[in-house]
């Protein structure tokens, strides 16, 4: 009888052992979602020579507000809430980044500007702006606030308004200063020790796996205790790794300065900073929107960096209030 156990578990090993493929974690689909370019059914635009995943909320003739996310290398899922927008009388406009979220990816060299950032939000609206005469509002989150001064500094009549909340800064001295007090990952702290536990598993310098290894990183700024005051995670799909590393690289190499052509901007920019981010503050969120000639700063009660995800309750009102005065 033991003998035949013995046989039967074998046998059934074997079975199962000969059914199974090896499975690749380059392929795409398996560490983490696939791209446009390997996803049809994802909704995308082709602007500017690449394929990015965007959608669109509300009727294509009202005001175009073009929401803007984090990273670089975040994508635009944490901030659907703001979709709610389109039931104000605006056309809401989400897209990912290149090279981040679900759009498609690029080498390391792509990035050699952060040119590339503006020219695509340009093709972005371009793409989507029914007229002249349509009216173009921008609302930023992290970098994506700073990516959308960075268009106005450079487009300051095509721009009507924007909602900006908490950019690192708008220069890199200001950014550099703020990341040295967010100390994002602690060595050898939990998250520190699961990236280089599974980065003895999942080796190579494929996007998928390094996307894979970014989402695991991130999560220090979702962990109990964060700095940056957020509750828990905020959804995305996924992160652009390459995309983050090479635009970081630059601008700690080459700098940047968002606020050359500010002082011609006039129109007053709402400017939000969260209670909870102990690396922001009122004193860096002051320092930061005085770029601006015309500011309303707002901090918003009970939630960390990510507002318009935790703190939607609250900051909603407030930005619906700004929005119908440049409408």
């Amino acid at each position: 009888m033991k003998n035949l156990t013995l046989y039967l578990a074998a046998a059934i090993a074997a079975v199962t052992l000969s059914s199974c493929d090896i499975l690749d974690p380059s392929e795409p689909g398996l560490l983490v979602p696939r791209t446009v370019d390997e996803d049809s059914s994802l909704p995308s635009i082709f602007v500017n020579g690449t394929q990015l995943h965007s959608e669109t909320f509300g009727n294509p003739n009202d005001p175009m507000l073009v929401v803007i996310h984090g990273g670089p290398g975040g994508d635009y899922r944490g901030m659907l809430k703001c979709s709610q927008f389109s039931a104000d009388g605006f056309y809401v406009v989400f897209y990912d980044q290149r090279g981040s979220g679900l759009s498609k990816r690029y080498p390391r060299e792509t990035y050699s500007t952060m040119q590339i950032f503006i020219d695509d939000l340009d093709a972005v609206i371009k793409y989507y702006r029914r007229s002249p005469s349509q009216k173009v509002i921008l609302m930023g989150l992290s970098w994506g606030a700073m990516l959308a001064t960075a268009y106005v500094n450079e487009y300051p009549a095509a721009v009507s308004g924007a909602v900006l909340m908490e950019p690192g800064g708008l220069t890199w001295n200001d950014t550099d200063e703020y990341l040295k007090r967010l100390q994002a990952l602690t060595l050898f702290d939990e998250t520190s020790n699961d990236y280089v536990y599974l980065d003895q598993l999942i080796t190579g310098n494929d996007h998928n796996k390094l996307d894979y290894k970014a989402a695991l990183v991130s999560a220090a700024t979702s962990s109990k205790g964060n700095r940056e005051g957020n509750a828990g995670p905020a959804p995305f799909w996924r992160h652009g790794a390459v995309c983050n590393s090479a635009a970081m690289e630059y601008a700690k190499n080459q700098g940047f300065d968002f606020t050359t052509n500010l002082r011609q901007y006039t129109t007053r920019v709402l400017f939000a900073y969260s209670e909870l981010n102990v690396a922001y503050g009122q004193a860096h969120a002051q320092k930061v929107s005085s770029a601006y000639p015309n500011v309303q700063l707002v901090q918003v009660m009970g939630t960390g960096h990510e507002i318009p995800y935790f703190g939607w309750d609250r900051f909603y009102p407030v930005a619906k209030t700004y929005l119908n005065t440049v409408k």
